[in-house]
Formats: C-alpha cells, structure tokens, sequence
C-alpha cells in the first residue's frame, strides 16, 4: 500500500513538471554572436574549451535568455549596438533550439534606449504621432511574425527599453535644437496620453502574433519607489495590456539591495496582479561602471565580491514570491579582440582565462526553491512535448543527456535515444 501511494505521489510531482517554469534566469547574451565570430574563447571551470555556449549556459542551470533589438542599428556607429532583426532570428532561434526561453527586448530606436536617450528611428522621424501609432503596431507585428517563422519566437516581450519617461521622442538633433519638449511623460498629461497610445499598439502586435508570450513594461526607477508605483498606477488607470513589471537593478545607479526591496515591496503593496522581473542587473568583478553608489564596503570589487552580491541579491528577490525572473546584463563578455568599447566590468567571464567567475554559477540559485516548490499546470500541453524537471518546455528534442519528462512520463535521453 505504501509502495502505491509513493507511486501516486512521484506520478503527481511529474504530472505537475509538465509545465512552463515558474522561474527564469540567464542574461542578456545580445553580443555573443560577435564574440564567438572574433574567436573568443569560452571556457567552464576547469578550462575546458566550450564549443557551444549557450548549451553551456543551460547546462549551468540558466533557462532563459534576453535579446535586445533595434529598428537600424546601422545609424547608431556602437559596435555593441548591432542587432538588427536578421541578426536577432539567428541568435533567437539558437536559444530556442536550445530549450530556453527567450525575451526580446524592443528598443524602438536606432540606438541604446533608456531613461536619457529614446530618440524616434531615422527612418520613423517624419511621421506623425498617428502615423507612429500604425508604425509601431506594424513594425512591432512585423518583427514577431518574421521571428515566429524563423523557429525564434519571443516568451517574453518588452515593449520598450527602461521608459520610465516615455519613446520615441524625437530626434536627438532636433531635441539639442528645443524643436520639441522630447515627449517627456513627466512633462504633460498629452504627453502620458501620447505615450500610452503607442504602448497599446505595441502590446496589441503582440497579443496578434505572440499571444501566449509575457509582455513586459520595463522601468528603472527602483530608488524612486513613488515614481515607479506612479508610473504603474497609470498603466492600471489606462488599462494597458501586459503581464510583467520589468526593472533595472545596479548597485552603483540604484543603490543597496534594501533599495531594491523596498521598490519590491512598494509595487506589491498595490497589488497590481502582476510578475515582477529584474531584467538587467550586474556588478562589477574589477572597478566601477561609473555610477555613484560605492557599495565596496559590502561587496568588494573583486570575483569573490561579485559572487556575494549576487548570492544576497538572489537571497533577498527569493523572499519575493512575485519576483520570477533575473537577468544579468551582457555576461558574455569576454576576451579583448577589440569587439566591443571596454567600459563594462561586469560580466561573468574573466578575461584573461576564458573561466566563468564564480557569480556565474550562483545565477542558478534563483531557480532553487526547495521540495515544496510546486510549478503552475498548464492545461492542453502539445502531445509529445518535452519538459525539463524543473518545468521548462524543451522545443527541440534535448541536446544535452539528463532526466526529462515527456507525456507525463520520466524519460533518460543519453546519446540520441531514451530510456524509460
């Protein structure tokens, strides 16, 4: 009898795995492809060359990737701003094949979008304000459908980059001439007006093409609890389609991990019935990144000092059931063949060895809540699809050998076949 009911018991723990999982972590790996195209070298602890990376970082415990996205980055003259959306197919579909998730991140310009800098694309800047609202309902449903048939589409979709004060405001000259007040949220109701018409549209091309992926609003006004909980209280208002509160956290820009948790708690209190996600955190391994918070005292810079920040980090967001996702800013960083400008010291990979730094593997942690975690059920899953044990949808047959569930059954995959 008690041999039946363990029996009952473990069938039940699987049936439950056959779901998407309830948390996602990994990075934003926009620039691998460059790194990999220069011959740097990716290497696990022991210094083994790595010939697939993004297996590797599966392989690691991460289950999702970001990938950000620009309208022409050809205009913007940053060599770590190059992902057009022919790139962005081939590095989406990459991370799906290998049954991760994927969150592309819209930035609606032809360079870096964020809180200083969300200037309308080149090619968009004569348009109206009605003509920008069919420009970025067409352009958002272009780019998802052309990712959908290129095998890559997006779990997750950010409808613009850190807008805490709006997009697409203008030209960058035009704003250095005062030919326009930029669009500014925080500046006029027509503006917010303006600003939440363009979100509805983004979200509405996604719902059209990707209706079961997550949309993200991303903010990053964590040390300004007011500012953020003002800035979703309008969404609530304007009954804006989405499902996830997207924030930046870095130490030097927005302070201590109390900080971030107070904005945590402060967006929880208004119960807005949504996920929160960190989709850009890091914390330099060498020296600053040219913030203003010094938070050497608690976490040197150094790997162990990385490492730490990043085990409390993951030990705070845990005590947040709302939080399910953490993402690091590019930790593919890696080697100095010239790829990129070298401002950022943050990245997971040490550059002289090719190893990952010991925060590398504390990322995994965040998806370790225990025996009693239990993962959502989703209803009418496709037959014969494949599924991690932690609940992640495997879209391809697994490349790495493991324990996996398949229709509701525990599977062994080890050098193309399955065991039973």
């Amino acid at each position: 009898m008690k041999k039946k009911i363990l029996l009952a018991l473990i069938t039940f723990h699987f049936s439950l795995l056959t779901s998407h999982a309830q948390y996602y972590v990994g990075g934003d790996i926009s620039m691998l492809p460059r790194y990999e195209a220069a011959g740097v070298v990716y290497k696990d602890r022991s210094g083994n060359t790595v010939s697939d990376a993004i297996g590797f970082f599966r392989q690691e415990g991460q289950n999702a990737m970001r990938v950000r996205l620009f309208v022409d980055p050809s205009k913007s003259g940053d060599k770590a701003v190059c992902q057009d959306l022919a790139y962005v197919k081939q590095l989406g579909k990459r991370i799906k094949d290998a049954g991760l998730q994927l969150l592309l991140d819209f930035h609606y310009s032809d360079t870096w979008a964020d809180p200083a800098k969300q200037w309308t694309p080149d090619a968009w800047k004569s348009l109206t304000d009605s003509q920008l609202n069919d420009k970025i309902y067409e352009y958002t449903r272009d780019c998802l459908q052309q990712m959908a048939d290129a095998g890559a589409k997006p779990d997750f979709i950010q409808t613009g980059n850190e807008i805490s004060y709006g997009m697409l405001w203008g030209t960058e000259a035009a704003v250095k001439n005062n030919q326009t007040n930029r669009c500014f949220t925080n500046s006029s109701a027509s503006n917010w007006s303006r600003f939440i018409t363009l979100l509805k549209q983004a979200g509405k091309a996604c719902r059209d093409v990707c209706p079961e992926a997550g949309i993200i609003l991303h903010s990053e006004r964590t040390p300004k609890p007011d500012v953020l909980t003002d800035f979703f209280d309008r969404m609530a208002t304007a009954a804006v389609d989405y499902d996830i509160i997207g924030l930046s956290y870095y130490p030097e820009h927005h302070g201590s991990i109390a900080t971030l948790e107070t904005a945590l708690n402060a967006v929880e209190k208004k119960s807005y019935g949504k996920k929160i996600m960190i989709v850009e955190t890091g914390y330099s391994y060498a020296w600053s990144i040219g913030g203003t918070y010094d938070y050497t005292k608690t976490y040197p810079y150094s790997e162990q000092g990385q490492r730490q920040f990043t085990a409390d980090l993951i030990a705070m967001l845990k005590k947040h059931d709302t939080v399910n996702g953490l993402f690091w800013w590019w930790p593919e960083d890696n080697g100095t063949k010239n790829v990129t400008n070298k401002w950022w010291n943050a990245a997971l990979y040490d550059h002289n060895t090719g190893k990952p730094y010991a925060a590398f593997y504390e990322l995994k942690g965040f998806l370790d809540r225990g025996a009693s975690s239990v993962h959502t059920v989703r209803m009418g899953a496709p037959k014969d699809a494949v599924y991690t044990l932690t609940g992640q949808h495997i879209h391809a047959l697994p490349h790495h050998p493991g324990l996996y569930i398949k229709n509701g059954r525990k599977y062994l995959y080890r050098n193309n076949s399955t065991t039973n």
